[in-house]
């Protein structure tokens, strides 16, 4: 047994930030307890000496957290010994009896509780889930080979109206319209009360897992009377398959029959096959009716019964497309055992004035953008078994991060013509793209490894925690490339967003700071004279196409591409003139220059949104001379940086530090910069890559007042990597270099240089 130390130690790995926490809320259950808190994280940053310093702002976090009821007192004793709430009102949900629960969380932690309604957390949580944490939704096919989770890209606006089929003792269904408006419309019996106590009264098994085990091992073909056992091979007419079920327990009608089957070894794993066929096939069917009399297609399945148990998602998933005729699938949530523990800490919201209440224990999970912190989440998305912490104490944790601003989804996002998806390759179907860019990732960690250390040559830590992150990052790697379907949708987006998670949890917050700081002072330089040059050339065309080939140079200069790195730590590096001289001519891959330029010719844009990529000779030498040029034929700029670092991408509050040296540099710039043509915001992200999905609700304001109608996305990751199929409701330029080898091959081009 383990002592009461190495239990407490294993608490502390799993309830996070306990010393911050700022509300706390419960969903009790018969066998385990989930409990969703905010804390508040504190930061650090990177200075441009090299040094580690405390940040003055802090990061806010949703802990979910799951343990079973004979652990609960022991993490109630964590936090009443070592832990801090800041506010003393608290919620639950609760399906059973829990007045000693009450009392215990009410000794223990000082808590005045407030039982909430079920429904009302079952449905807010869910809503939460599906608004905030991508590829939440999937639905289930159990014959693709590489991947049988395929997981769905849903706009906000149209998450509702939707059924919520909750499977647990019984089954009951609600047609849901909003947070608050939703409605019971239905329900059944049979449902996993049913079902376990069948099965208890059939095989005495007593435990829900090890049913489903026996379930996925036998053969319900013994007991189930099928329509080839009463057709035959004549089905002709019918339109049935044979191995459909006529009958559940069908042959068990003849008593010699059903005691000859109770003597086969495999009784127990069959007769419990057939009895979850039955009662998961019945709920498939009347979800399906119910779904037609409420007029809705969108029909999710959660609960104690579904809990990504393939058996029932299966069976489910045939029932649904068999009774609709193939037109409705069902779909299941990622962490659809959190939602009411979710939502019951939303709806304390409404127990404390936000006004006076400490950040993070007001309605800021409500009015503010979340995303899933990878990193933090013990479970893996739910599809990855992980070991236990230790042999006394399980947990699995769901962890999200607040973007503390609203974002949503790009305004000129042409969804009519088809549903958005941001990554190019899927990595969860594309077995031969996901190999290579984790063995790719792979090869690349000890550069990064190295950019991080030489952030912080001043900091004396850094060497270990940067081996933290090597070893966390290399594991997690490891895991997607067994399970790729670990976090929903793999795909490079994603895997950089991992790496970027896992540096700033070491805090590495910016390795490139320096590099960026060094490159920007240098490319400054240079611009006068470079924009000198271009005015030199009169013709309209020639100078349009000098700015159009100077674009795509600057996008060389990629710290995220290893042949660029080489050509630039190189003893003669890299210059901006090189760069130029290294872009092919005409025609490109993806070449529409001719009609941009034709558009250009016949028409000045009002509005030009570029969505920018890297820093230095970039941004500086590549972007400016770009933008300037649409100036110059009367078009307004606005140029999107990112907020937060990720590699040697630009960030905001460096492109606003580069605005007084811009106007220094070029009347032009500084006329357009005092007259506010030229405007500088930021997109709410902090990737590499571009997910419209995602864009800061300020910018999206902005967009529709300036009245943009061109949409220019540069570099590989925001270009290439994602958005490479995005259609947008005005035209649109993508300008990007293609710098991977094995990228340049499949897409039938050359690589830089």
């Amino acid at each position: 047994m383990p002592s009461t130390n190495e239990i407490s130690q294993s608490i502390k790995k799993v309830l996070k930030n306990s010393k911050s926490i700022k509300r706390i809320a419960f969903d009790i259950g018969q066998s385990v307890v989930k409990i969703a808190y905010t804390a508040t994280v504190a930061k650090k940053k990177t200075t441009h000496d090299k040094r580690l310093i405390d940040d003055e702002k802090s990061a806010l976090r949703l802990y979910c957290i799951q343990v079973r009821l004979e652990d609960f007192e022991a993490v109630l004793n964590f936090i009443a010994e070592n832990g801090s709430i800041a506010t003393n009102k608290a919620t639950f949900s609760s399906t059973t009896s829990t007045q000693l629960l009450e009392k215990l969380i009410v000794e223990k932690l000082g808590l005045v509780l407030y039982k909430v309604k079920e429904m009302d957390c079952l449905v807010r949580g869910t809503n939460f889930l599906l608004r905030n944490i991508e590829a939440e939704s999937f639905t289930y096919d159990h014959h693709n080979d590489k991947c049988r989770y395929h997981f769905e890209t849903i706009r906000p606006s149209v998450i509702c109206p939707y059924l919520l089929v909750n499977v647990g003792t019984g089954v009951s269904v609600f047609r849901v319209d909003s947070d608050g408006k939703y409605e019971r419309v239905g329900g059944s019996s049979l449902g996993g009360g049913c079902f376990f106590g069948l099965a208890n009264l059939l095989t005495a098994e007593v435990e829900l897992d090890e049913m489903m085990r026996m379930a996925e091992d036998g053969d319900h073909r013994q007991f189930d009377l099928l329509v080839s056992d009463i057709y035959g091979g004549k089905l002709g007419n019918l339109g049935l398959r044979g191995d459909l079920i006529a009958a559940s327990f069908g042959k068990c009608a003849k008593k010699s029959v059903a005691d000859e089957l109770k003597k086969y070894p495999d009784f127990r794993k069959n007769v419990t096959r057939s009895l979850l066929l039955m009662i998961s096939n019945s709920i498939g069917q009347f979800a399906f009716m119910y779904g037609q009399r409420e007029k809705t297609n969108r029909i999710y399945f959660d609960g104690f019964l579904v809990r990504n148990h393939a058996i029932i998602m299966r069976t489910i998933s045939f029932a649904l497309q068999f009774w609709s005729e193939g037109t409705q699938q069902a779909h299941f949530l990622r962490h659809e055992g959190y939602t009411s523990a979710i939502g019951a800490y939303l709806t304390g919201s409404s127990l404390v004035d936000s006004s006076d209440a400490q950040f993070g224990a007001g309605n800021e999970a409500e009015r503010l953008s979340w995303h899933e912190y990878y990193s933090g989440c013990s479970d893996l998305g739910r599809f990855v078994p992980t070991a236990p912490l230790s042999m006394g104490f399980t947990a699995a944790v769901l962890e999200l991060e607040c973007a503390e601003i609203v974002l949503g989804p790009f305004p000129l996002l042409a969804e009519n013509i088809q549903v958005y998806k941001p990554d190019v390759a899927d990595l969860n179907l594309d077995c031969e793209a996901r190999e290579f860019w984790i063995h790719t990732f792979e090869k690349s960690v000890d550069g990064v490894v190295k950019k991080a250390i030489e952030s912080q040559t001043n900091c004396s830590t850094a060497l270990q925690r940067v081996q933290v992150f090597r070893e966390k990052f290399l594991e997690q790697l490891r895991i997607i490339r067994e399970k790729p379907f670990a976090y929903g949708n793999s795909n490079v987006r994603n895997l950089l967003d991992l790496r970027e998670q896992l540096l700033n949890e070491q805090d590495f917050d910016d390795s490139y700071l320096s590099q960026k700081t060094m490159e920007n002072a240098a490319a400054v330089s240079e611009l006068s004279s470079l924009l000198k040059s271009i005015d030199e050339i009169v013709s309209d065309r020639q100078r349009l196409f000098r700015v159009t080939r100077g674009l795509l140079a600057g996008n060389v200069f990629d710290w995220g591409a290893q042949k660029v790195i080489e050509m630039m730590e190189s003893k003669d590096g890299l210059s901006f003139s090189l760069a130029i001289s290294s872009i092919p001519d005409r025609p490109w891959l993806i070449d529409a220059y001719d009609e941009f330029e034709f558009s250009l010719e016949s028409k000045s844009y009002n509005c030009a949104a570029i969505f920018v990529d890297n820093s230095g000779a970039d941004f500086v030498l590549g972007v400016i001379p770009f933008a300037r040029e649409l100036l110059r034929r009367g078009s307004k700029v606005i140029l999107i940086s990112n907020l937060s670092p990720a590699l040697n991408d630009l960030t905001y509050r460096e492109m606003i530090d580069l605005v007084p040296l811009l106007r220094e540099a070029d009347k032009c710039l500084a006329s357009a910069i005092d007259n506010k043509r030229l405007m500088f915001d930021h997109n709410g992200q902090g990737s590499p890559c571009l997910d419209l999905r995602k864009i800061y609700a300020g910018l999206n304001c902005r967009v529709i007042d300036e009245q943009v109608d061109l949409v220019v996305i540069e570099g590989m990751g925001r270009a290439l990597h994602t958005n490479l199929h995005a259609h947008f409701l005005c035209d649109s330029l993508k300008a990007a270099v293609i710098k991977t080898q094995w990228l340049a091959d499949r897409m039938g081009g050359k690589i830089f240089p």
